[in-house]
């Protein structure tokens, strides 16, 4: 099983925004990671289509840093890159940069494996309790999603038309290079 760590973007139905993002992306420069520069693979964009027309009702993008995760399918023949809770805060803020520059999205978060955290439909029926708390840092969500959720006081600004619940940066555990 892969442990990605990854900015995990959703769309909604909005293909042509995903795919502008992902053009964004490749245009990305390295991100910093202490005295790392990690480059990005190209963006991937996973989609569902109606059972019923061609329509697209879910585009999901993901961003991954190269050789960072473990057991990603791109990084396969590459040697992994150890990082502390520090260089990957720094990563995952550069990754947040990224996200900055995306229009068109509904939810997304930077993390270790966080797809489940953008789907819109778990966020209204598991996580309203704890978005209402400020949980889970780094989530951010749409203006319109916001007021959808009623998700209160926790969120600030993240950039023109999204908000947030700022993020804290990655703690040291077995996915980090930490010093005990």
């Amino acid at each position: 099983m892969a442990v990605m760590f990854t900015l995990v973007v959703n769309f909604g139905d909005d293909l042509e925004a995903a795919r502008v993002a992902a053009a964004t992306a490749a245009g990305w420069p390295p991100l910093k990671a202490g005295h790392h520069r990690i480059p990005l693979h190209p963006a991937t964009i996973t989609s569902e289509t109606s059972e019923y027309s061609e329509s697209v009702v879910y585009a999901q993008l993901s961003v991954l840093p190269v050789a960072v995760g473990f057991g990603a399918a791109p990084d396969r023949r590459l040697p992994r890159i150890g990082l502390t809770s520090e260089e990957l805060t720094e990563l995952g803020r550069g990754l947040y940069g990224l996200l900055a520059e995306f229009d068109g999205y509904l939810a997304a978060m930077v993390g270790w494996d966080p797809d489940s955290l953008v789907d819109t439909e778990y966020l209204r029926a598991d996580l309203t309790d704890e978005l209402t708390n400020g949980v889970p840092d780094g989530l951010v969500v749409s203006e319109q999603l916001h007021r959808d959720l009623g998700a209160g006081r926790h969120f600030a600004p993240f950039a023109p038309g999204f908000v947030w619940i700022p993020w804290r940066g990655v703690e040291p555990s077995t996915l980090t290079v930490d010093k005990p």
